[in-house]
């Protein structure tokens, strides 16, 4: 059954038949009591909002498309995916929060990247097949590792090693080309002590959007070492991708003349005058993940957890640009039969090479009434960015070969320490504080990719900044019968400015950190046949980093920091468990997400001459007042069914409540079905699964862009807006089977 927890659902395993849960029930699997992410995990006497997702709910549906879709069920969550079908670049808000302001973290080990704070799941495809639980804690939750927490962070870990020798493999295949296929094998304890595990993966997609073809790789390894008191975990995940850009979207008038599959990257006009597309307009990553775990028992009561964490990734995006103006990228202008030519069609490399590593502790006390830990953890992240020009059209003068034009780097050095405890007043009511010193230093030094017409010369970056926050935390939590439990919480969280706030703003302006207070307060009633919780949340922001149509001096559209905003709503989730074979299942949030006093700036043809508007309180963008999820779940026997269904409310695309410039209400469900076969032919177990996805065929896009400019008309402003639309699969086939031997 689902048990609520906090104000959550939480699987436990049993749920759903599926190949990982039948490795568990054959007790495989040796329990570790905690590795250093435990400290900072949500637990029922907690009082912040978390969810936790169990591998046999991440594996039920697991049959390609990326993690952040078998999360979207989970509360105040929704996806998108530049292709349209689930594989290859998608992305999840929560909240309303985008990724750069959600905490994401693998056993304890910071995942977002620390200059941009945005995590890129497709640098490590079907992740999903080797985490045993993902927790989910909306809101500030408890002090964490890696970049602040401003809507939500999501600790994953990964398995743990396995007692019993094993095999398995998963394959699914479906409509455009879409097919994931993944070998994992164990070698059992071997001489009492050592365990070695692996898995190996392969996707792909020609995705739903035109020329979206996605080719990705993935790996998992981890070699395990135990004795009495001591455990070890030394492990490596990474992922290899090359993913046909789709991510500039469409307008709808594109849409109506060409189709709603339609993408406009790569495209050109050849020198026959003919529409083309550019074949490498691709974005090539690799990225791999190093992390050894040590787990020490001290005493009964005294636990040692500590980490070392390795990360490097190296790649690059190419693109066919249109119409540039060579001198922004250190080109000078050349001459044809006597005109001067200032703009040209070319090709150009932008590339990322980085490096984090650090190391992450906690001690922890576990005693009668008291549960405390202490613990924290140095990173230091450096990353080099430079672009290169491989071809321009016609051009005349020398151009050397991947001829380089800007180069930077950043290096962050981010440490913190806290300290957390729960006191058990007596059997009901128990006191949560969490207090975090977070300290930050950045710099950034070279040459920008932006070109500044005030100097004629490409934009020198000379940036360092330090940063100091003081995160406390404070709660009570009450429950009484054993089946009613209440919570109320406050905490601070501060976020510092991401790389492009720094390199696409002014200069003589710089942006501050932003700070706010999560407010929450939560009821759960738990019963073996009804579960129902609710949480009150107010997320009150200080200098909240918004887009207002400003642009800097090198014309890049700034994010400004806005004096008050804020993210409020109630939470609601169900389960009805009325027999055996039926369980239902719902999740809702309505929100209410404004920021006060909002200005909105637009430029003459998109460059000069700014007009503001002051719009008033008006809805942050890309943060729905409403969403639904439903699900209808079935088992009986040997076979499994599930009807999920999701809505999403309307979200504007812009901060300036902008009508023509939204995203449609949407409302998708899914059919899943599955049948298990146990014991054929030396085949331990065998699952074979069928999907239909957006089974009603709804038309929506679950994301966008949005622009204006004005010209002037003789003596009016006449004001223009476009936006760009990601357009979503129509219904859709995957048939999966699962095997363990």
């Amino acid at each position: 059954m689902l048990a609520l927890s906090g104000s959550i659902l939480m699987p436990v395993q049993g749920a759903v038949e599926h190949l990982e849960q039948s490795v568990e029930e054959a007790d495989s699997v040796y329990s570790l009591p905690a590795f250093s992410v435990i400290a900072n995990r949500a637990n029922t006497k907690t009082p912040v909002a978390y969810t936790n997702v169990s591998a046999a709910e991440l594996n039920a549906h697991n049959d390609g498309k990326d993690l952040t879709y078998l999360m979207q069920m989970t509360p105040s969550v929704i996806t998108t995916s530049d292709a349209g079908a689930g594989m290859g670049y998608t992305s999840m808000r929560v909240r309303g929060s985008d990724a750069s302001r959600i905490n994401i973290t693998a056993n304890g080990v910071p995942i977002n990247n620390p200059e941009s704070h945005n995590v890129y799941w497709v640098n490590m495809p079907d992740l999903a097949s080797s985490l045993r639980d993902v927790q989910i804690q909306r809101g500030a939750g408890t002090s964490v590792n890696g970049a602040g927490a401003f809507g939500a962070s999501v600790n994953m870990l990964t398995d743990l090693p396995s007692d019993t020798a094993y095999g398995q493999f998963a394959g699914a295949y479906g409509m455009y080309n879409t097919h994931k296929l993944t070998l994992k094998a164990g070698s059992g304890l071997l001489g009492g002590h050592w365990t070695v595990d692996v898995r190996l993966s392969q996707m792909g997609s020609d995705g739903y959007i035109e020329r979206a073809k996605s080719n990705l790789w993935s790996y998992m390894g981890q070699i395990g070492y135990r004795n009495k008191d001591t455990k070890l975990r030394l492990l490596a995940f990474g992922g290899k991708e090359k993913t046909y850009m789709a991510w500039d979207y469409a307008s709808k008038e594109q849409m109506e003349e060409y189709g709603r599959r339609y993408n406009p990257c790569g495209e050109y006009i050849d020198n026959n005058g003919q529409v083309a597309y550019y074949p490498d307009q691709n974005d090539n990553f690799i990225q791999h993940h190093f992390q050894l775990h040590l787990e020490q028992r001290l005493s009964e009561n005294w636990n040692l957890n500590a980490a070392l964490h390795y990360t490097t990734d190296d790649g690059y995006y190419e693109q066919y640009k249109t119409r540039r103006t060579l001198v922004e990228y250190g080109l000078e202008p050349f001459y044809v039969d006597g005109e001067k030519v200032k703009k040209s069609d070319l090709i150009r490399l932008k590339k990322n090479r980085n490096y984090f590593g650090g190391g992450l502790f906690s001690l922890s006390y576990s005693g009668n009434k008291l549960n405390a830990a202490i613990g924290g953890g140095f990173n230091h992240f450096t990353g080099n960015h430079f672009g290169k020009v491989a071809w321009v059209r016609n051009y005349v003068g020398a151009l050397d070969p991947l001829q380089e034009y800007y180069r930077n780097r950043g290096e962050k050095s981010d440490g913190n320490l806290y300290g957390r405890a729960i006191w058990d007043f007596n059997r009901n009511l128990s006191v949560f504080a969490d207090i975090q010193w977070r300290y930050i230093n950045y710099r950034i030094r070279g040459i920008s990719d932006n070109y500044d017409y005030n100097t004629e010369a490409m934009q020198r970056l000379a940036i360092h900044e330090i940063y100091n926050f003081f995160n406390p935390k404070a709660g009570v939590n009450y429950a009484w019968s054993g089946h009613h439990r209440a919570f109320a919480s406050w905490s601070v969280a501060h976020r510092e400015p991401s790389r492009d706030n720094f390199t696409d703003g002014d200069p003589a302006n710089l942006p501050r950190a932003e700070r706010m207070f999560d407010y929450e307060a939560g009821y759960v009633y738990s019963s073996d046949l009804f579960s129902a919780g609710v949480n009150l949340y107010y997320m009150d922001y200080k200098d909240q980093l918004v887009v207002t149509g400003q642009l800097s001096d090198t014309g890049n559209p700034m994010s400004v920091n806005v004096p008050r905003s804020y993210r409020m709503g109630v939470e609601f989730q169900g389960e009805l468990n009325p027999c055996r074979w039926f369980k239902w299942e719902l999740t809702a949030t309505l929100s209410r997400n404004r920021i006060k006093d909002f200005v909105e700036y637009i430029y003459e043809d998109e460059w000069t001459n700014p007009i503001s508007f002051n719009r008033g309180n008006t809805p942050i963008a890309f943060s729905p007042g409403f969403t639904f999820a439903n699900s209808f779940k079935f088992n009986a026997g040997a076979f499994d069914a599930a009807l999920d269904s999701r809505y999403v409310g309307k979200q504007y695309m812009n901060n300036a409540r902008i009508e023509e410039q939204t995203l449609d209400a949407y409302f998708v469900s899914d059919l899943h079905l599955g049948y298990s076969f146990s014991k054929l032919a030396g085949i331990k177990h065998l699952k074979l699964g069928f999907s239909i996805y957006n089974i009603f065929n709804a038309k929506y896009f679950s994301n966008g862009y949005s622009g204006a400019g004005y010209y002037v008309d003789g003596t009016e402003k006449v004001i223009y807006r476009y936006a760009g639309y990601a357009a979503q699969a129509t219904a859709h086939v995957m048939g999966t089977i699962a095997l363990q031997f």
